[in-house]
C-alpha cells in the first residue's frame, strides 16, 4: 500500500490513483493551452485558421463554465 501522491489517500497498489493521474494531465493540458493562446493567434496564417481556433477555445470554455455551475 502507498499513498497517493496526488489526492494523498491511500493507494491499493504502489502507484498514485489512475483516476488522480488522469485529473492531473488534464489540468496540466488546461494550463499550457492558456499559456499559448496569445502564440496561436499571433501564428494564425489566415483568418479561417483563427476562426477554427476561436470556436474550439470557446466551446472549451462553455464546458468549463457548465461543470462548475
Amino acid at each position: 500500500m502507498k499513498v497517493c501522491s496526488i489526492c494523498h489517500k491511500i493507494s491499493a497498489s504502489n502507484e498514485d490513483h489512475l483516476d488522480c493521474q488522469q485529473k492531473r494531465r488534464i489540468e496540466l493540458e488546461d494550463e499550457n493551452l492558456k499559456l499559448n493562446l496569445p502564440e496561436r493567434f499571433a501564428t494564425a496564417k489566415n483568418i479561417g485558421d483563427l476562426d477554427i481556433e476561436i470556436k474550439a477555445i470557446l466551446e472549451h470554455v462553455t464546458k468549463d463554465k457548465e461543470k462548475k455551475s
